[in-house]
């Protein structure tokens, strides 16, 4: 009888198909570091175009119709407004509005801005509305969201401490979880995108699904190495078996996550919807980003970290003698076996494998019951 073909995710969360991440760990951690390091330099030589909201200014908003090639045509003309050194970025506001946002403007810059944006949106110059934004209030906010992340990185320490009972755990989350701020922050200022308060939402709700992803993966190896003191296994070899159970639903839950994400940043590309992008992009980086360190970076650090104590060290010593017993019994069978073939004698008796017992009760018990 022929047995039933296992599927790929069922022959790794049964251990028959396995991938060592954490012997392979030095790579992904070089890999990881090069992405890091990179990101920094990014972020140190190209910097981040920070929106308005964070650097002040002006902001503009008409109403207009929105039709294809209409943000690439009221671009064109911003360019050529009267005020030097605008810089305008133009938006569409769904499909009846323009935004236009400049540097901060005196009065006499507004009004003529105003005027002329009017021109271009085919209105009067009262319909167009304006709203001059502080550089104060901008430092305020990112002051509060650096408090905001601080505080949220001492919270989440003390819960999975608290929860896993192990502090090794909290180190390793806030690694990968710090990784994957560090590159989406980097992929940024990589392509040029302009940070607003859409980008913030996003990177805070990434933060999120890393480290729900890390959770995750350190549960199923909180399960793997329970009683682990009586068995010949590692806590990398239980912590690379909890990698390969989860990783196929990593990878689908990833997937299943990406795909809106897709259609939002897509969206706010193609209709220049500047919230819609980059609320997307912040998303799609940061849910592909947390996949990877969960996997590569969280579970590959605690299991370096939790090998390095002194309590795992004289497991592995254990199990290395039990290992060369084993060694040293075969290979004096094989030796006696040989010696009995050269001097001509029996051939020895091969064991015959030990018949499963039937019965959950003892031998006594089994003799008593059969008188």
């Amino acid at each position: 009888m022929s047995t039933p073909k296992m599927s790929i995710a069922h022959r790794l969360y049964t251990g028959h198909l396995s991938y060592d991440f954490i012997k392979h760990r030095r790579q992904w951690f070089i890999v990881s570091g090069v992405l890091v390091v990179a990101s920094i330099l990014l972020l140190l030589v190209r910097g981040l175009t920070l929106g308005i909201e964070f650097t002040g200014g002006t902001d503009f908003q008409a109403p207009m119709k929105i039709e294809a090639g209409t943000v690439d045509a009221v671009r064109a003309q911003a360019a050529d407004l009267t005020v030097s050194d605008l810089e305008p970025q133009v938006f569409s506001l769904g499909e009846t509005a323009i935004r236009i946002q400049t540097r901060t403007l005196d009065t006499e810059e507004l009004q003529t801005t105003r005027a002329e944006i009017a021109q271009i949106a085919g209105v009067d110059s009262s319909e167009v509305a304006y709203n001059a934004i502080g550089a104060s209030w901008g430092k305020e906010i990112s002051r509060q969201g650096v408090i905001a992340l601080l505080v949220f990185t001492v919270l989440v320490m003390l819960l999975i401490a608290v929860y896993f009972r192990d502090w090794k755990m909290s180190i390793a989350a806030i690694v990968a979880v710090a990784h994957d701020l560090i590159v989406t922050v980097g992929v940024y200022a990589a392509v040029g995108f302009t940070v607003t308060p859409s980008t913030v939402i996003g990177v805070l709700t990434i933060l999120g699904y890393s480290l729900y992803d890390t959770v995750v993966v350190f549960d199923k190896i909180r399960e793997n190495v329970h009683g682990l003191e009586e068995t010949n296994h590692t806590y990398s070899e239980q912590a690379n078996l909890a990698v390969n159970q989860v990783i196929v639903r990593s990878i689908n839950t990833t997937v299943i996550g990406i795909i809106p994400v897709v259609a939002l940043f897509v969206a706010g590309t193609w209709l220049q919807s500047a919230q819609l992008a980059d609320l997307g992009l912040a998303l799609l980086v940061g849910m592909i980003a947390g996949a990877y360190s969960s996997l590569f970076i969280a579970a590959p650090l605690l299991a370096w970290l939790r090998e390095r104590e002194p309590g795992m060290v004289k497991h592995r010593e254990q199990i290395q003698r039990r290992a060369e017993r084993a060694e040293r019994k075969a290979a004096q069978r094989e030796a006696e076996a040989l010696a009995l073939a050269t001097a001509g004698g029996p051939a020895p008796v091969e064991t015959a494998p030990r018949q499963q017992r039937r019965t959950s009760g003892s031998r006594a018990e089994r003799k008593g019951r059969k008188k």
